[in-house]
């Protein structure tokens, strides 16, 4: 990654600072307490030239030196008042546990499965509602869209992506596949899942059976599933037929070491 000098001594004492300003930060305190004025903090981070992917990219394969990586995508809810600010609405609070006004940023990171380690790629802010409308897309049509905006970047690491229960919805997952993405998430517990039919094929007219029955948790056909040996509790692996989704999915199903079946994920 090319770094002029100029920004890379305005970069390096910002993160000094980022480290070091007890308060609120913003221009005016790097300002204060930095080596350049407000405005040199102001018109390096106005820099949209440099590639913050390929620079983070790089820090990345330094560290992380696991065979097996994948994409991790998290959103996260900032608190912020006021009017003047872009992109303010009303966005999810894990914390809080419901929708509050603030600003959300997309986080996207690699993670390093063999070494159990995670390193931030890059972030962006999420456009609030009013946006998203004007441009006919909803929040999930947004995260799938930006994902695939910056495929080249994310493939020269990995095409796995993993996120949580909030992405395991068809318009999220349908374009990722198609774009040769592998989508690893979590379904919510009342999602309608399927065995594969064991029946061959008669030949005859008509669309052949897809599915047997409906999967039920509580009572697992483990014939139909594969065991894999972990270090707490259960854990099956199987082929099911996703009914939100319309499309066979790779399924894990684990039960925790009590040895209760009412209690799985």
């Amino acid at each position: 990654v090319n770094i002029s000098k100029s920004f890379q001594k305005v970069f390096m004492d910002a993160m000094k600072l980022f480290m070091a300003i007890p308060d609120r930060i913003n221009f005016l305190q790097m300002g204060r307490y930095g080596c350049f004025s407000e405005q040199t903090y102001r018109n390096n981070f106005e820099n949209d030239d440099f590639d913050w992917f390929s620079f983070n990219e790089a820090i990345i394969r330094e560290h992380l030196k696991g065979g097996r990586k994948a994409i991790a995508v998290d959103p996260s809810f900032i608190p912020k008042s006021g009017s003047k600010t872009p992109w303010i609405g009303y966005f999810w609070s894990g914390c809080a546990g419901e929708y509050r006004r603030g600003l959300e940023i997309t986080g996207i990171g690699v993670i390093d499965v063999d070494n159990h380690e995670c390193m931030t790629l890059g972030s962006v802010q999420t456009p609030d509602n009013a946006t998203l409308e004007s441009c006919g897309k909803n929040l999930v049509d947004w995260y799938s869209s930006y994902l695939i905006s910056i495929q080249e970047h994310l493939k020269r690491i990995s095409n796995r992506v993993v996120c949580d229960a909030f992405f395991s919805k068809a318009t999220f997952i349908k374009p990722l596949c198609e774009n040769d993405f592998h989508v690893v998430s979590r379904f919510r517990n009342d999602a309608v899942l399927f065995y594969p039919t064991l029946e061959k094929r008669t030949g005859k007219r008509g669309r052949p059976k897809l599915h047997d029955g409906k999967i039920d948790f509580e009572n697992l056909d483990t014939t139909r599933c594969t065991e894999y040996k972990v270090d707490n509790g259960r854990l099956y692996g199987l082929k099911a037929y996703s009914k939100a989704l319309r499309r066979f999915v790779s399924l894990a199903v684990w039960y925790p070491m009590d040895g209760r079946t009412d209690k799985w994920q």
